[in-house]
């Protein structure tokens, strides 16, 4: 065990005792770590040290319910809220010792039941991080993100919060969506990093902290995503922050939804690199090696000969939904690798329960080229996707879901296309064709808007918006319509860009519908889709 007796200290700050013999001055805390108390003595702490890389240390244990910083003699006094907390934590920590930025950490109990601090500027600091915390997670213990300027803290534990993941027998396309999907079951993943080094898929993955890193570890490494091939090799990462510049499909920071796209973009720079990897090797943008971001020849032979169902089975074993394994069918889709379709060619859905405009709903999954409403059943229609996999994504995101309170049913037809009515005979105009639709999403190969499918959520990302179009033009115009407008936020780089919140999912879908492409003035067309950020 590596905690030591700690030397005399002499601050200037009152530790009140249960006994309330509150003026008491702290003159050394010589007692053997193996006495419990809820406080807590840390030493050894970096110069550079902030309070709430501290309160970190104690936040997996319990609730902190005060602080004491002594950053002239890098130390702090953590008091939880039990007892029981702190005697976790101490017991933790002495067979893992916790690092921040290459500092060992060390601990023990103090002789003190509790702590009383005083108003002092370092003191009042303190509290406000540690009302800070309490307020975000509710005085709870169950999530371990202090905040996103606290992300960075270099791991509360011995381990980094960044893991570095490497794919093996990548014989199907694996996203960064699968990625965070999979990762997290274990905890808030908070930014990804993918990239090719040395002919291989690889990804940089950050938690909050080291021991969630640690428990996705355990529990991943050796993993297969699919049967029998991509299988996740999982080890700590030199880093112990990364820094994200875009989010796209190669990168992701979901503590900063604003940050721009730039997909032609490196994700990662050298210097980013060369700290993460001692070896040295050729870093690659795309998810595969090579100038045309297709995987190696041998993967796409062996693919060929693989059962696309038994794919689920293993994305199943990892908690992967139909939304892992259609993002992961469209990552197949456009890298060519169409034999991977997860629908297995069917384009053609059967639609129950829809709105007349529902084509611009399942335009947000893919492209529709056809709609067929049914001579019998007006509320059903045959829809005709571009392909199969954009058909899956649809159902997947789409089925069950309220539209002016009706649940939706969305399911895979038998029939392989819509036929359009021969010359001369009319069907009262129930067949309409999208072929040539201006609102197709996906009509570029390798379009950006892949990497930006969610499914339907009340917060909704508008873009295209132009210059002359303010906050209250957007509320006014989704309001329009008898919803609710909770929030509403501009991207802070890019006021082309904004995310509102509607009062419901429900809400959300209907105003999808009725205000993707709706006409803003000065040759600009509003673009509505479902995000996976809040505001």
């Amino acid at each position: 065990m590596l905690l030591k007796r700690c030397g005399t200290l002499q601050p200037s700050v009152s530790l009140g005792l249960s006994n309330g013999n509150d003026s008491k001055k702290f003159k050394g805390d010589v007692r053997s770590p193996g006495v419990p108390s809820r406080v807590v003595h840390v030493r050894k702490l970096p110069n550079d040290i902030n309070e709430a890389e501290v309160i970190g240390l104690g936040l997996p244990f319990g609730k902190v319910t005060n602080l004491l910083m002594l950053k002239g003699k890098n130390q702090a006094f953590l008091e939880l809220n039990s007892e029981e907390c702190a005697q976790t934590m101490v017991s933790y920590y002495s067979s893992v010792t916790p690092v921040i930025r290459n500092h060992p950490i060390y601990m023990q109990y103090s002789t003190h039941k509790e702590l009383k601090t005083d108003n002092s500027p370092n003191q009042v600091r303190a509290q406000a991080a540690l009302q800070a915390v309490n307020a975000l997670h509710g005085g709870g213990m169950g999530s371990m993100a202090i905040s996103t300027d606290a992300s960075s803290m270099g791991g509360a534990t011995t381990q980094s919060p960044v893991l570095r993941v490497i794919v093996e027998n990548l014989f199907y396309p694996v996203t960064l969506d699968v990625l965070h999907q999979i990762f997290s079951k274990f905890g808030t993943v908070l930014k990804i990093i993918t990239f090719t080094k040395n002919n291989q898929f690889q990804a940089l993955i950050q938690y909050a902290d080291g021991m969630t890193a640690q428990h996705a570890k355990l529990s991943l490494d050796g993993q297969n995503i699919y049967n029998a091939c991509c299988t996740l090799r999982i080890s700590f990462s030199k880093l112990t922050s990364l820094n994200v510049k875009y989010n796209n499909d190669k990168s992701r920071d979901y503590t900063r939804p604003d940050l721009p796209t730039a997909d032609s973009q490196p994700s990662i720079d050298p210097q980013t690199m060369a700290a993460a990897f001692a070896a040295p090797g050729i870093i690659s943008a795309s998810p595969y090696g090579g100038a045309h971001a297709f995987p190696p020849t041998f993967a796409i032979q062996q693919a060929a000969g693989l059962s696309v169902p038994g794919i689920p089975s293993a994305l199943a074993s990892l908690g992967v939904g139909p939304g892992g394994m259609a993002a992961a069918a469209a990552a197949a889709t456009r890298l060519g690798l169409s034999g991977l379709a997860a629908s297995g060619g069917h384009n053609v859905l059967l639609v129950s329960n829809l709105n007349p405009e529902v084509s611009r709903l399942l335009g947000v999954y893919g492209d529709v080229m056809r709609v067929k409403i049914l001579f019998n059943k007006k509320e059903n229609a045959l829809i005709q996707m571009s392909d199969g996999t954009q058909a899956q994504l649809a159902m997947s995101h789409l089925n069950g879901q309220r539209l002016h309170g009706r649940a939706m049913r969305v399911t895979l037809s038998k029939h392989t296309t819509v036929q359009l009515p021969r010359e001369g005979h009319e069907d009262q105009g129930l067949t309409k064709d999208y072929s040539n639709s201006p609102l197709h999403r996906f009509k570029k190969p390798g379009s950006k808007n892949y990497s930006n499918i969610f499914p339907p959520s009340a917060t909704l990302h508008l873009s295209n918006i132009p210059p002359s179009v303010v906050e209250d033009d957007l509320r006014r115009l989704f309001t329009s319509s008898g919803a609710t407008v909770k929030a509403f936020k501009f991207f802070q780089k890019d006021r082309k860009m904004a995310l509102i919140q509607m009062g419901s999912v429900e809400e959300a879908i209907e105003s999808l519908i009725e205000f993707h492409n709706h006409d803003l003035g000065e040759n600009h067309h509003l673009r509505v889709s479902f995000s996976k950020s809040t505001i």
